[in-house]
């Protein structure tokens, strides 16, 4: 039988896209590695990394400023940014992006796969999703069916492996029948290289609708709230 839908899972980012967290992550990653490298952190350079694995944008901004990337050094200051960041997810803990509980929800009721897919390592998502009260498993009181952190693929956005995981792990075939969504270009530009049959960028997050048109992307909403119009 031929579903009427137009999309099989949605491949969803997690802060800013799904997730309010009031830009903490990138107020915690700038100070953590202008501390670390002993200078700021210049905003041009930090939008370039937004979007991606945490590890991979501490390498990458610590090299854009010129300081050290020697391994054992990166791997110090994301310790520091993670124990960072808990703190001040603590002191203001995240929420959901108002309407997207129910969006998700009404996704899941017309017979659509949910997967978060995120520049986090796991401990971090897992504490996010625990604080907000949100659930991973195929149950119909769950949340979303699946999680993908950036801990476990080889590369992070703008590759396309957590698209490609988020698929394995909801048992999602066919890329042309999945929507990405994200806040940044790098989330888009992950959906691209993916062929993503249908590529979202949400104004809810880093980026404006100018700078997110830049990319190669399908749609532009206001935020995921209103992603069942495209059902």
């Amino acid at each position: 039988m031929t579903t009427a839908r137009s999309f099989d899972l949605a491949s969803l980012d997690m802060a800013g896209t799904t997730v309010d967290e009031g830009g903490l992550v990138y107020e915690v990653l700038s100070q953590t590695v202008a501390d670390a490298a002993g200078c700021p952190l210049p905003a041009e350079l930090l939008a370039k990394w937004k979007g991606t694995s945490k590890l991979e944008a501490i390498a990458g901004l610590l090299d854009g400023l010129g300081a050290s990337t020697d391994p054992k050094f990166v791997d110090e200051v994301f310790e520091d940014f993670r124990a960072r960041l808990i703190t001040a997810y603590r002191q203001t803990p995240p929420k959901p992006v108002a309407g997207v509980p129910e969006a998700l929800k009404e996704l899941r009721a017309q017979g659509v796969k949910v997967a978060l897919q995120t520049g986090y390592s796991a401990d971090i998502a897992d504490a996010i999703l625990t604080g907000m009260g949100w659930t991973v498993g195929a149950g119909e009181e769950d949340t979303v069916d699946a999680l993908v952190t950036s801990d476990l693929v080889a590369a992070s956005r703008p590759a396309p492996y957590l698209i490609f995981r988020s698929m394995e792990a909801t048992g999602v075939t066919d890329v042309r029948r999945v929507l990405v969504a994200g806040d940044t270009p790098n989330d888009v530009l992950a959906g691209h290289n993916a062929g993503a049959g249908i590529v979202v960028g949400v104004l809810s997050g880093s980026f404006g609708e100018d700078v997110l048109r830049k990319s190669p992307l399908t749609h532009v909403l206001p935020s995921l709230a209103t992603v069942g119009r495209l059902l």
